[in-house]
């Protein structure tokens, strides 16, 4: 697309989606505060019932883990300056959520920016994406690398252990471009602070139980997060191009979907599932997507994903840049046939 292109169709977005990009700092604090007690309550049931059994625990953790992914879409608003007005305060809340979340709120920051900026882009898949080979990249890798490919790509790795590695390991250890200097303290501040809470754990409650606690809250909404964000882009008529034929906005409204959730689970997830505004308009805060959603008819034509039908992403492996679609392995039986 060209540049005049891109610009027009900018514009054109901009002036649907503006209004809704305002902050409400009302809002805002309100849904921070009852959110944040909610957790709270909830946490504290959990140390309770260590006293009584595991399996309620460990049951307890299931709201507890919704609770916490709604504080962190509070903590990606706060990344894109939209949950509050004030750059201060985003920068403050976004900072504390991190280190329950385990995230690094600089360096997350950083990364998802780059995420936006690059989505759908063939020629800058980087930070912040799930790893997409192309089936002409895939058929020219060798051994090892279809290996590796297919171990990353397995709903085990991905969705369970991955989290893991990304929350617990790699978000503690500073590795990252030398000139990234804030980002690089953040993770320094963000291990400090997680120390801190151990030590004050080891002389109040005890650090096996605070583990005890925390663990499955942080491996379940690892979990369930790591899929939300997966669904919501690698789905089979995504939106995949090379730089010279890729459009933010297109790679917007057509790279991202619409995850039809119940409205409870919308509630938990911050809206989220309204993914194609959000990367047509990272601004508007969640408080405001579905309200968008509901006025704006030009959002609501875009691919809907219902949460029986979204499990059949998972089989989804391989971007197809003839067909352009995202197929699975069984694809390249077809290839092999035809060729």
């Amino acid at each position: 697309m060209d540049i005049a292109s891109q610009v027009a169709l900018g514009k054109y977005w901009n002036k649907l989606l503006d209004p809704y990009s305002r902050a409400n700092n009302r809002k805002a604090w309100f849904q921070l505060s009852t959110t944040a007690v909610l957790f709270i309550i909830n946490w504290a049931l959990m140390l309770w019932s260590l006293g009584v059994s595991y399996w309620l625990t460990l049951l307890l953790a299931l709201p507890a883990a919704g609770l916490q992914i709604r504080l962190f879409i509070f903590q990606h608003d706060c990344g894109h300056g939209s949950f509050f007005g004030s750059s201060r305060s985003n920068n403050m809340v976004g900072r504390l959520i991190g280190v329950l979340m385990l995230t690094p709120y600089s360096y997350w920051r950083r990364t998802h920016a780059i995420h936006h900026a690059s989505s759908g882009d063939l020629d800058r898949r980087s930070f912040g994406d799930v790893e997409t080979l192309t089936v002409e990249e895939y058929l020219a890798s060798g051994f090892w690398k279809r290996l590796g490919y297919r171990l990353y790509r397995n709903p085990i790795v991905l969705f369970v252990l991955g989290p893991v590695f990304q929350f617990v390991l790699k978000h503690r250890l500073p590795f990252m471009p030398r000139t990234w200097k804030r980002e690089r303290a953040s993770v320094l501040w963000t291990n400090v602070s997680l120390l801190g809470i151990l030590v004050l754990a080891f002389f109040t409650i005890g650090v096996d139980r605070l583990l005890l606690v925390q663990l499955p809250i942080t491996l379940i909404s690892g979990s369930i997060g790591m899929w939300l964000f997966y669904v919501q882009h690698q789905f089979e008529d995504t939106y995949w191009r090379k730089t010279s034929d890729w459009s933010f906005h297109r790679a917007g409204i057509e790279g991202s979907s619409l995850y039809d959730l119940p409205a409870v689970l919308h509630w938990f997830t911050g809206n989220i599932g309204f993914h194609h505004i959000h990367h047509l308009a990272s601004r508007i805060p969640n408080y405001h997507l579905k309200l968008c959603f509901e006025r704006v008819p030009e959002v609501q034509e875009v691919t809907r994903l219902g949460i029986l039908e979204s499990f059949r992403c998972a089989r989804l492996h391989l971007w197809d840049e003839t067909e352009r679609r995202l197929v699975s392995y069984r694809h390249l039986r077809t290839i092999r046939t035809a060729a």
